[in-house]
């Protein structure tokens, strides 16, 4: 006990460590209690961290800020309506034409695993096989009935809700990068005057954030492009929304690989059956992944990404929970946030000791925000 409140009061005692403890909570708080309602703001945050770096290299070629910012807002729009018209008309063909072939699918799974009893009798029998067999079954229909009922009674609710997105996250984002500067200033002065651990925070995770954001998308690109070729190549079936599910796959390391393998091998498998056609796309997406994990990531997150793996399981696992599809995304900057953290604490009390001799440089954090 003595030890406990030893460290309490040794660092209760420095009022940056209070105060970063107190924003920490509150930011946490806010995730919590509102992240559903603030869904929109986060997502333009996200959008405009990905073309902050667009407009700051305008900057340094001498454009005025007003100038860079609506270039690349305009530029930003049309892209995604390029993109909407491109993807959307296509993705819903083939989710409608994957749903008419899913009893296709189902059926040739159930030959293959009617199969395994043949061919490894001593792992499995004929009633092990059909009991699995009608348990999937039972599953698939449970799961089928609840997506039509959950579609049904909030399809009007969930149109209303992507109408409002699509008008408040180009403003959201324009003035975000527009304001950039008043904003954080105008942040600034509800913190406290010494903060420069917290300041020392910030710069670190602005930064942090920014490349993951940046980098991440640069990777979903990439890998759904590559991706698309090669389904293309193979004449696999379904390979814009395949494509498109391995892209984003990539926003959960080592889970959404593994996961998107599924309905890729299932797909190729009712098209091909066993066949060299099969055996080579299910090597194209592990040589895809490999290349993706071992050459791309590398590349894009050098300065980011800094975590043992099962660091990174368990900051998606806690982070997942809390704030669902955003606390997935965000998993890897938030778990380096807490890392460095964890590692500037114990040099807390040489930070304030460095604040004290210069009370100025609190401040000095406010025109660096």
């Amino acid at each position: 006990m003595k030890t406990i409140r030893d460290w309490l009061e040794r660092h209760l005692n420095d009022p940056q460590i209070v105060a970063l403890s107190v924003l920490l909570l509150i930011l946490v708080g806010v995730v919590v209690f509102f992240g559903n309602m603030l869904a929109p703001v986060f997502a333009s945050i996200v959008i405009a961290y990905l073309l902050e770096g667009v407009v700051a290299a305008l900057e340094r070629r001498g454009l005025r800020r007003t100038l860079a910012v609506t270039l690349v807002f305009l530029l930003f729009l049309g892209l995604a309506v390029v993109m909407a018209l491109l993807l959307v008309p296509t993705l819903s063909r083939q989710v409608a034409d994957l749903v008419e072939n899913l009893p296709n699918i189902v059926d040739r799974g159930q030959a293959a695993l009617l199969n395994l009893p043949e061919y490894y009798p001593q792992l499995f029998s004929q009633d092990q096989v059909k009991g699995l067999i009608a348990t999937l079954r039972g599953e698939l229909g449970d799961y089928g009935k609840a997506v039509l009922a959950s579609l049904s009674l909030q399809s009007v609710v969930r149109l209303f809700t992507l109408l409002l997105y699509a008008i408040l996250v180009p403003l959201l984002i324009f003035f975000f990068l527009k304001d950039k500067r008043q904003l954080l200033n105008w942040l600034a002065q509800f913190l406290p005057r010494h903060r420069h651990l917290a300041d020392t925070v910030w710069r670190d995770v602005d930064a942090q954030i920014g490349n993951y954001v940046r980098g991440k998308f640069i990777e979903v690109f990439i890998v759904a492009s590559v991706s698309y070729l090669t389904f293309v190549v193979f004449g696999l079936n379904f390979a814009m929304l395949l494509s498109v599910l391995v892209g984003l796959s990539v926003i959960i390391p080592y889970v959404g690989a593994t996961a998107v393998t599924f309905p890729i091998a299932a797909v190729a498998y009712t098209q091909f059956g066993a066949s060299a056609e099969f055996g080579w796309i299910v090597v194209a997406y592990l040589i895809i992944q490999t290349l993706d994990g071992n050459v791309l990531v590398p590349l894009l997150f050098s300065e980011v990404v800094n975590l043992h793996p099962v660091a990174i399981i368990v900051a998606i696992l806690i982070f997942g929970g809390i704030w669902g599809f955003w606390g997935v995304f965000f998993a890897i900057p938030l778990a380096t946030v807490i890392k460095a953290i964890i590692n500037a604490w114990p040099r807390a009390a040489d930070e304030a000791e460095a604040v004290a001799a210069d009370p100025d440089s609190g401040e000095a954090g406010a025109d660096e925000l």
